[in-house]
């Protein structure tokens, strides 16, 4: 006998249809927009547009904002795989030929689910590679997810607009406690997708909330390291080892004609300021850390820089992405912003910077330049 390709009444659980995927569609989607958003918070991070300010306050926002990306990306897979499941049946609605609109309206719903499932799929699991650091990939990870995730964003959107009256009638529909057959309720594959989805963020949540950390036993940061402070790129990966371990290193500060070099010695003699405060990367783990140094704007002080000016830092690294960074004025003004010398009371260690590092509140880590060669004040 030749298989049959199944039909949508093939499949009898009444836990699957339009009352149970409207619920779990509704945390799936209030998921994406949070992730969606606090990932294009991450991005004016990196890539800051002129009409949007961003400075060094509240020195916690990015810190918050990238744990509820990732807490928000973690919690969406459960609810994500139960939703597919709910619809699953749906798969095997036969196309209309007849009319021929009613063939073509069927043929763009099929394909405007298909780019939000495809672009779903992608941001989750591209996005927890990241989290782990895995990038199986040639492209840029971080140009990528940020193309990828507005047409996940608009493509949710076109599908919440297009069904909306089955939205409606689905949440207004009653759903029992039990049902009269074999297999679990709508009420019961609700709550399990709903008590997954929770189970997951406390289980993986503690790289961000550092209240968790006990429970987060899947979680990849658990905010220990050197210094008691993990550690993203060694400074063996970054090929940074023989400048930052050159006995003659001195420092380059610079504005226009003027030229300053400071030997470590010497950025040691200067004032030292001590701040506490947060580093916090996309992969989402944070930890906040006692660093001392002169402020940056002290350094600029010493070359007579504006205090409008900007400053391009450069790296001692010689491998991998982000060997400058750029200070805005914003934050190089900011007497919170180091040049840190010593993290949590002792000299930085290779990994964390020695001999010198870029502190600034509220940005990412990937910005907080270790290796510090020079500073170059531009305006």
């Amino acid at each position: 006998m030749r298989p049959r390709i199944p039909a949508p009444e093939d499949f009898t659980s009444p836990a699957r249809g339009p009352a149970t995927t409207a619920r779990v569609g509704l945390w799936l989607g209030l998921a994406f927009t949070v992730c969606f958003l606090t990932g294009l918070w991450s991005h004016f991070q990196y890539a800051p547009p002129a009409w949007l300010p961003l400075g060094p306050s509240p020195t916690w926002l990015y810190r918050v904002t990238q744990g509820l990306h990732v807490i928000s990306g973690v919690a969406a897979i459960p609810l994500l795989l139960v939703k597919l499941w709910s619809v699953f049946p749906r798969l095997f609605i036969r196309p209309p030929l007849r009319p021929a609109g009613a063939a073509l309206v069927h043929g763009l719903e099929r394909g405007s689910v298909l780019l939000l499932v495809g672009a779903g799929i992608f941001q989750l699991v591209s996005g927890s590679l990241n989290v782990v650091q895995w990038y199986p990939w040639e492209f840029s990870f971080r140009a990528t997810h940020e193309a990828v995730a507005w047409i996940a964003i608009g493509a949710l959107a076109l599908h919440v607009a297009v069904k909306l009256p089955v939205i409606r009638s689905a949440l207004g529909e009653d759903v029992p406690a039990s049902e009269p057959t074999d297999g679990p309720s709508r009420r019961t594959v609700v709550r399990a997708a709903l008590v997954s989805s929770g189970l997951a963020v406390l289980l993986t949540a503690g790289q961000s909330v550092p209240g968790l950390r006990k429970l987060s036993v899947f979680g990849i940061r658990d905010g220990d390291g050197p210094q008691g402070l993990p550690v993203n790129r060694t400074a063996r990966a970054a090929g940074a080892v023989a400048g930052a371990t050159d006995p003659g290193f001195a420092l380059e500060v610079r504005f226009a004609d003027q030229v300053v070099s400071l030997s470590r010695e010497q950025l040691a003699a200067l004032p030292q300021r001590t701040h506490r405060l947060p580093i916090a990367c996309v992969e989402g783990w944070s930890q906040s850390a006692e660093w001392t140094g002169p402020a940056v704007r002290d350094l600029l002080d010493l070359v007579r820089a504006p205090a409008d000016a900007s400053v391009l830092v450069k790296s001692m690294q010689t491998r991998g992405a982000f060997r400058t960074s750029v200070l805005s004025a914003a934050y190089a003004g900011d007497r919170r912003t180091l040049l840190a010398l010593k993290l949590n009371g002792d000299d930085l260690t290779l990994d964390h910077g020695f001999p010198c590092r870029i502190i600034a509140p509220n940005r990412p880590g990937v910005l907080q330049t270790k290796w510090v060669r020079s500073l170059e004040a531009r305006t």
